[in-house]
């Protein structure tokens, strides 16, 4: 069994929303900075039931019920989606992102804010397909673009190809594991949408930010799919 760390020793990420009308929601995100991997919730929150491993399981899930009893990515995102579950996708808020290391500031929709926190929470739930990402949510960036995105994955998933070469391995320069992989992020993200419908039935903001990421998953598995052309414009040598 993991020991908790002391809470100074935790790398916290925390998103404040700022609504109209006064009202601030917080929602902080605690990662042990030796395995990247998210911390219990402070709060003691328990998992609902529709965290089970085998309700609306996912096409692509590795785990067994005797192992993992609650799926592990909706487990750990079940308390953003209690927070959050009556909020329209479109409300304006004001975001504040505070990090170690900096301070991110963006006016934006409640939809947006929910899925940069949804990146980090699902690369580092313990998600066997998600793993891979843990790189990504270590390194985070609020609010990306699409071609951000892009271009962060493609990146940090070519470093890992260069330790896998230090390593004695066989690297995958071609991106075509990587897009297996997206594949399956994509069956992920089905499943974990088909239990949020099951149990949110007046805001859309979780909903909303799953769609998002779905879309940005699919986006790159097609960048890959056409070599990356819309990028190489910028990597011609003069």
């Amino acid at each position: 069994m993991v020991q908790p760390k002391p809470n100074g020793e935790y790398y916290t990420i925390s998103y404040e929303f700022d609504f109209k009308g006064g009202m601030r929601r917080r929602y902080s995100i605690r990662l042990d900075p030796d395995r990247i991997s998210i911390a219990p919730s402070l709060d003691g929150f328990l998992p609902p039931a529709w965290t089970n491993l085998e309700r609306c399981r996912c096409d692509v899930c590795p785990l067994t019920s005797e192992a993992s009893p609650r799926c592990p990515a909706a487990a750990n995102m079940a308390e953003l989606v209690d927070h959050f579950k009556n909020d329209c996708s479109t409300d304006p808020v004001l975001v504040r992102v505070i990090t170690p290391e900096r301070t991110y500031l963006k006016e934006t929709e409640v939809q947006y804010g929910l899925l940069s926190i949804l990146g980090i929470i699902l690369a580092t739930s313990g998600c066997p397909v998600m793993n891979f990402l843990k790189p990504m949510a270590r390194f985070h960036l609020p609010f990306s673009t699409h071609t951000e995105t892009i271009v962060r994955s493609i990146s940090i998933y070519l470093l890992r190809q260069y330790f896998r070469k230090r390593a004695g391995g066989e690297p995958d320069i071609l991106l075509e594991e990587l897009e297996r992989k997206y594949a399956q992020i994509q069956k992920v993200n089905e499943g974990l949408l088909s239990r949020i419908r099951s149990v949110v039935s007046q805001g859309d903001a979780d909903k909303n930010a799953i769609l998002i990421l779905h879309a940005f998953s699919q986006l790159l598995s097609n960048e890959i799919s056409e070599k990356l052309e819309s990028l190489e414009y910028l990597f011609k040598e003069e």
